[in-house]
């Protein structure tokens, strides 16, 4: 095989696009490093990607209709208007939905890790302040829940706060990569010092974790990742236990479920970066994609690995019941064009 010359090049093993077509399903990811979500679809036979750029994004939250993109200095909100997908100015009658920002948020430059759609709005991993925290319009942010370690409210990372999961729209599990209450003082055990957390009492229910990230909850059971061994892990809450339901060869971050299969995200880890001192960082197998399980069984399905460009992804969520959707980024001007109302969807023409 030649060299790739594309930009977010991707190989897949065989029979990808038609699991995600049987699923009827499309993912989105986002990778800070290469400063895109990205949007993967099938048409059944082939694998169709759909870059958009934003600043920096990481966190991503999906509700029906409904998205976030966690940024640099802002959170992104968008809403599916699939309304407009007809007369989209540039691929008319391509798309099934289409995400639309709608409001853009600033809170700063918070690191913000995961989110999730609760029942009082969107609530977040504000990782630079080591908290949980809602959207205020009248502020940065509102603090919500910060673990009992953490003494003070302070811009300083102390424990490298960074997953969160949620049941029935509360948030009940978080991660972090250390119980450390001065600033960046996870940094010095990272390696093994990560603990996963329930978040109603405050209690910690695994430590010593290998660099814990992406919490789940799925049909009732945890699972999470530790990306410093690549596992995939099923904890037994109530005993204080996990069993690796996998290992890959990459930094594990990333995680999503449709029906009976696991998406989870794999990132090289680069030697300049902060984790760069990782015995997973000199791991020649190690890649950037995505590795789909069979999560009955834990069995390696298959993958799609990017080839150039993309080095690291953080999140990756699915899209159910969408085949083709459409995303629209804010480094264009096409998204300005996209206006609503409850009744009607126009495009504004563009001038010249």
């Amino acid at each position: 095989m030649s060299a790739p010359t594309t930009p977010f090049s991707i190989q897949h093993t065989p029979g990808v696009p038609e699991l995600l077509a049987e699923l009827d399903c499309s993912l989105v990811l986002t990778t800070y490093q290469a400063g895109k979500a990205i949007v993967l679809a099938s048409d059944g036979e082939r694998l169709i990607q759909l870059p958009r750029t934003f600043d920096e994004p990481m966190g991503l939250a999906v509700d029906g209709d409904r998205m976030a993109i966690a940024t640099k200095n802002s959170i992104v909100l968008l809403a599916n208007e699939p309304r407009l997908t007809q007369g989209h100015p540039r691929q008319p009658g391509t798309y099934d939905a289409l995400f639309v920002p709608r409001s853009v948020h600033f809170v700063g430059a918070l690191a913000v890790h995961d989110m999730i759609w609760s029942r009082d709005g969107l609530l977040g991993v504000n990782t630079l302040f080591s908290c949980l925290f809602q959207l205020d319009p009248s502020h940065s942010f509102r603090p919500v829940w910060q673990p009992p370690f953490v003494s003070a409210l302070a811009p300083e990372d102390r424990c490298h706060l960074n997953g969160l999961a949620g049941v029935d729209g509360e948030p009940r599990f978080v991660t972090s990569l250390g119980s450390t209450d001065t600033a960046g003082g996870w940094r010095a055990g990272k390696e093994q010092g990560g603990l996963l957390m329930h978040v109603p009492s405050g209690e910690v229910v695994l430590g010593g974790l290998a660099m814990p990230h992406s919490p789940r909850v799925y049909d009732g059971k945890l699972y999470a990742l530790l990306s410093a061994t690549g596992e995939v892990i099923a904890v037994d809450v109530e005993r204080g236990q996990f069993e690796t339901v996998h290992r890959l060869p990459s930094f594990a971050r990333g995680l999503a479920r449709c029906g009976d299969y696991l998406f989870v995200g794999n990132s090289r880890v680069r030697a300049e970066h902060s984790f760069g001192d990782l015995s997973l960082a000199h791991n020649k197998d190690a890649f950037c994609g995505i590795s789909i399980l069979h999560l009955p069984t834990g069995a390696f399905v298959g993958d799609m690995r990017y080839l150039r460009t993309c080095e690291e992804i953080y999140d990756v969520q699915v899209l159910p019941g969408l085949r083709r959707p459409g995303l629209l980024g804010l480094h264009d001007d096409t998204h300005r064009q996209a206006l609503s109302t409850p009744d009607q969807t126009f495009w504004a023409r563009t001038e010249g």
